[in-house]
């Protein structure tokens, strides 16, 4: 094979540099994450590289060229075939703290979405039942929701024997057990090009609008706040996430005019769903936990006050974990998810 070594190295080098410059970035931000278009750009330039390694070995000329190369393509073959992000998936720590909250801020849009569709079930189910107090039975299909908040919250307070006693373990394994199944279908349900997951968005929030407004109709404001804050500040937006995740799904599934085949859409969100939805598994299993040895426990056992500040603590300290968590100059572009 004969080249014009010249021109071949005027040729070749930007390529190289871009090449050096992507794995420089890799190794000074750990947590960056190439996108698909990235990481076919990476691959292409390290088997470019090897191409003209492979080429640059007749020329005795050129020996530092030829080192320069090696250790290039080394250092990219190390990146693709390592078993760091192995190594990651098995550190609960670093997932639950960076890549889930990055994950969550790069589909912040679908988050909204999901949001807006909740608030407007809760809107619909609390203006129904305060227009039709008729309608409790079909907008709160639970038994336990049927009767008076008043006489529910008197029965409540004057308990004398813990009714959960020796089934707390039972209990919280059931709440959690039934959240993760509604989450993962609501994000299941993105399959139907994010039809599903809205209609489960909207009727979870006709429930809580419902039972809202039930409670704050009869004066229970304070009993409704207590009762619900310390485990719904995070089980709502574990359900909240779970419907970001549908709606990312459906997206990939609709494909809005994107050229690229539903594969390969499926392809790109895959991992960031998966990384969702087990971030998801854990927030309800700390909201079951909390429900289940703390907010089914009233006044006078636990004043209402420590309940509700106890719930906002909570409440911060899971918006700090998504908004801040895992920050960095790679993870704060949001994508149009």
């Amino acid at each position: 094979m004969i080249i014009d070594l010249h021109r071949f190295l005027q040729t070749e080098r930007p390529a190289w540099s871009e090449l050096e410059k992507t794995l420089a970035k890799l190794e000074a931000e750990p947590n960056w994450r190439m996108d698909l278009a990235q990481l076919k750009h990476f691959h292409y330039l390290y088997e470019r590289a090897s191409a003209d390694l492979g080429k640059i070995v007749t020329f005795a000329a050129e020996p530092e060229t030829r080192h320069y190369l090696e250790v290039l393509v080394a250092r990219a073959y190390g990146e693709i075939h390592e078993s760091r992000e192995k190594a990651h998936r098995l550190r609960l720590f670093h997932w639950f703290f960076i890549l889930f909250p990055q994950t969550f801020r790069r589909h912040i849009r679908a988050f909204w979405l999901s949001l807006a569709v909740t608030l407007a079930g809760c809107l619909f189910g609390g203006m129904a039942l305060a227009l039709d107090p008729e309608a409790k039975p079909v907008l709160l299909p639970f038994p336990h929701l049927q009767g008076s908040p008043s006489e529910r919250v008197a029965q409540e307070e004057k308990a004398t024997h813990d009714r959960l006693a020796g089934m707390k373990g039972t209990f919280a394994t059931d709440l959690m057990t039934h959240n993760t199944q509604v989450s993962i279908l609501t994000l299941a349900f993105g399959a139907t090009c994010g039809f599903g997951t809205i209609l489960m968005l909207f009727y979870n929030g006709v429930i809580l609008g419902a039972v809202s407004v039930d409670y704050i109709l009869a004066g229970q404001t304070k009993f409704l706040v207590g009762w619900l804050l310390p485990h719904g500040s995070f089980e709502i937006p574990a359900i909240l996430i779970a419907g970001q995740g549908g709606l990312i799904l459906g997206r990939a599934f609709i494909g809005w005019g994107g050229r690229a085949s539903l594969r390969s859409r499926l392809q790109a969100v895959s991992r960031d769903l998966v990384i969702l939805i087990f971030g998801v598994a854990v927030l309800l299993v700390w909201a079951g936990l909390v429900e289940s040895f703390f907010s089914q426990y009233h006044e006078p056992v636990i004043s209402y006050t420590f309940k509700i500040m106890f719930g906002l603590m909570e409440l911060g300290l899971l918006a700090l974990l998504l908004v801040r968590s895992g920050s960095s100059p790679a993870a704060q572009t949001p994508e149009a998810g």
